[in-house]
């Protein structure tokens, strides 16, 4: 086909005296990422009814949903993982002489964006509309273009194996132990670059198992109410798991969606999916098998907490794809998605949830949710920019988020003294008087808390800090003895 020997830049070049000409790929070799799912994500983040329409592209080949999908977005391919191993020699090759082409099964226009970014190749061979440059197409368009003197190949997977075999210099890139065995078996490697190590603990991460902690507030409504029914609370127990499951889940899509802000943010860059040391099918690999999972315990568990599960998931995405990028509605969005929490612990436990408790609950997850734009717009501040990728707020905000933030923790704190004042010795609390002791901690704990962040001590994530901080735990533990002790003579 004529459309598998177009090539933008000079075309059937002899091989180069200072060596031959370097045919590299790009997904998986020249980056750690692949430009498909990149720009599918983008698609979908958009739209998620783009889904329907792209298997509706693919049916007409690989290389036509390519290029429907390329048009549709805006990747920027400065932010891509690239590897910087690879990238150093061919920077070396060019800067010799040596002739190097950019050749990959990812759509050309996105190919020849990341050629124009690097700035280190002479040409550039990708898909369109009627072909997919993958395996022998790749080969024939590679041959077409070296002509009769020979090219080297840069690769990294299984559909490389047709190009290598034809090639007189094999670079194995970020492969496997079998590719990298089946490349040897065809020709030694002038080169072999190992991928990065992908240690078990980097998946656990990507999970964010520790904010699991957070699904502890459906326990909340049992504690409240001082129940010891053991069916109460191994129902509970199964809610726990469920939720954690789920939200696990909607981390990893909240982590797939926010690839290009997390790449320009100075630490969250480092995250699994973002550093591509975790790739996005793995990714969608893990969505489709926990989500699924947490579905269906929540429906044996009662109708009503699925649906209650269901919206989480619903509100979760909707504020992963959108709704996080609106000022003051993303923080709002945070101390609900907690107080539903305690709402669904209520409904699996059968227990009936103050209003004192929801108040209570909404105010104090307000006062976290400004705790971490709070943190994150500090060292927004501190690197010089003024505004936080993929968030609509601006450095300027910092101070009125921060008094935000403050009132909405004292506020908490009020509405709690309040509900104490309504105890008067009652059947849950025989000794209320004592409660009272729970507000200085409280206050102390929000404080010193608010201080931090001016102090830039937590970094972005209130939940870690609690969790790693020794002053917490002993609050946490000196609030619980005081609950304990005014509660003696008030359980069930």
């Amino acid at each position: 086909m004529q459309a598998s020997t177009q090539v933008d830049g000079s075309q059937g070049v002899a091989a180069n005296p200072v060596g031959l000409p370097v045919y590299v790929d790009l997904d998986g070799t020249l980056t750690y990422s692949d430009l498909l799912f990149e720009s599918f994500l983008l698609l979908i983040k958009r739209n998620p009814f783009y889904l329907f329409a792209c298997l509706g592209w693919l049916l007409r080949g690989r290389g036509y949903l390519k290029a429907q999908i390329a048009e549709r977005v805006a990747l920027d391919v400065s932010l891509l993982p690239y590897n910087d191993t690879l990238l150093s020699w061919l920077r070396e090759q060019h800067a010799r002489g040596r002739r190097l082409v950019l050749a990959s099964a990812s759509d050309r226009r996105l190919v020849r964006q990341v050629a124009a970014h690097l700035g280190i190749f002479d040409a550039v061979l990708g898909s369109d509309t009627t072909l997919n440059l993958k395996s022998r197409a790749k080969l024939q368009a590679i041959q077409a273009d070296a002509g009769d003197g020979g090219f080297a190949y840069a690769g990294n997977a299984a559909p490389d194996l047709a190009v290598w075999a034809h090639a007189a210099e094999v670079i194995v890139v970020n492969a496997s132990p079998a590719i990298v065995r089946r490349a040897q078996a065809l020709r030694t490697p002038a080169m072999v670059i190992d991928p990065h190590p992908v240690p078990l603990l980097l998946t656990f991460k990507a999970l964010r198992l520790y904010q699991w902690a957070k699904n502890g507030l459906i326990f909340v409504p049992l504690l409240a109410a001082h129940e010891l029914n053991p069916d109460r609370w191994l129902m509970t127990l199964y809610a726990f798991i469920a939720f954690g499951m789920c939200a696990s889940a909607t981390y990893v899509i909240n982590d797939l969606f926010d690839l290009a802000s997390d790449r320009a943010h100075p630490r969250k860059h480092k995250r699994p999916f973002a550093s591509a040391r975790l790739s996005i099918p793995f990714g969608l690999g893990l969505v489709g098998t926990l989500l699924p999972l947490s579905f269906l315990l929540a429906f044996w568990i009662s109708l009503p907490f699925f649906l209650l599960m269901v919206l989480y998931v619903v509100v979760t995405l909707s504020y992963s794809a959108r709704l996080k990028q609106i000022a003051i509605v993303d923080v709002l969005i945070l101390a609900s998605l907690y107080t539903h929490r305690i709402i669904a612990g209520g409904e699996v436990s059968d227990v009936v949830i103050s209003n004192w408790l929801l108040a209570v609950s909404l105010f104090m997850f307000l006062s976290l949710a400004l705790v971490k734009r709070c943190a994150e717009l500090e060292f927004m501040n501190e690197d010089g920019r003024t505004t936080a990728a993929g968030r609509g707020y601006r450095t300027s905000d910092l101070q009125y988020l921060i008094s935000m933030g403050i009132a909405s923790g004292f506020v908490a704190v009020m509405l709690l003294a309040l509900y104490i004042d309504r105890q008067d010795n009652g059947q849950l609390y025989p000794h209320s008087d004592i409660l009272w002791l729970i507000l200085p901690l409280m206050l102390f704990w929000i404080m010193r808390l608010w201080l931090k962040i001016s102090r830039m001590e937590i970094h972005d994530d209130p939940l870690l800090f609690a969790i790693t901080d020794r002053a917490s735990w002993v609050v946490g533990f000196l609030a619980a003895v005081v609950a304990l002790i005014a509660s003696i003579g008030g359980w069930k």
